[in-house]
C-alpha cells in the first residue's frame, strides 16, 4: 500500500455512486473536485480536511464496498456557482468542495457486509450514519480497512 505506512493524521471516507463517479474515473482523471455534497454535517467534514489527508473511497449503490485510496490535494473552498439563467441570483448557501488526487485502487474490494461483520469497524460512521457521504475515520479504522483490502 502506498499510503499505509505514512498515513497522515487526517483519515476520511468518502462515498460515491460508481455510476456517477467511480474510483476508475478518479484513476483516469488523476484529480477531481469532490463536490455536490448537500448535507451540512458532510460539508462541515469537508471543511476539516487538510492537504495530504488520506481518503478511503467507497462505492455506494449496488457495489457497497471500499475500493481505493485518494489524498486531499486542495483543502475546502467554495463550490463555484453555475447560473442556469444569466444574471440569476447567486447561491450563497456555503457549499464546499475539496480536490482529491488518486492514489490507488485496492486489489480486493471490502464489502459493506465484511465491514459490518468486523468488530474493529463497529463504530464506523459508515454503519452508524449510512446516509453520510463524507466522514472522518480513525487511524485504527483506516488501518483495518486497508488490511482487508490487501
Amino acid at each position: 500500500m502506498k499510503l499505509k505506512e505514512n498515513a497522515p493524521a487526517g483519515t476520511w471516507l468518502v462515498k460515491s455512486e460508481p455510476e456517477t463517479y467511480s474510483i476508475e474515473s478518479l484513476a483516469k482523471d488523476k484529480k477531481t473536485f469532490w463536490n455536490g455534497v448537500r448535507n451540512f454535517q458532510a460539508r462541515n467534514y469537508l471543511a476539516e480536511m487538510r492537504q495530504g489527508d488520506t481518503v478511503i473511497v467507497y462505492h455506494s449503490g449496488k457495489d457497497k464496498s471500499v475500493v481505493g485510496l485518494a489524498k486531499v490535494a486542495k483543502t475546502a473552498h467554495p463550490e463555484p456557482v453555475v447560473d442556469a439563467v444569466k444574471d440569476a441570483p447567486k447561491d450563497k448557501t456555503g457549499w464546499l468542495q475539496v480536490e482529491l488526487q488518486y492514489c490507488e485502487t485496492f486489489a480486493n474490494k471490502v464489502s459493506l457486509k465484511e465491514i459490518k461483520a468486523n468488530k474493529k469497524l463497529s463504530q464506523l460512521l459508515l454503519i452508524k450514519q449510512s446516509r453520510l457521504s463524507v466522514m472522518p475515520i480513525t487511524r485504527l479504522e483506516f488501518d483495518e480497512l486497508v488490511r482487508l483490502a490487501i
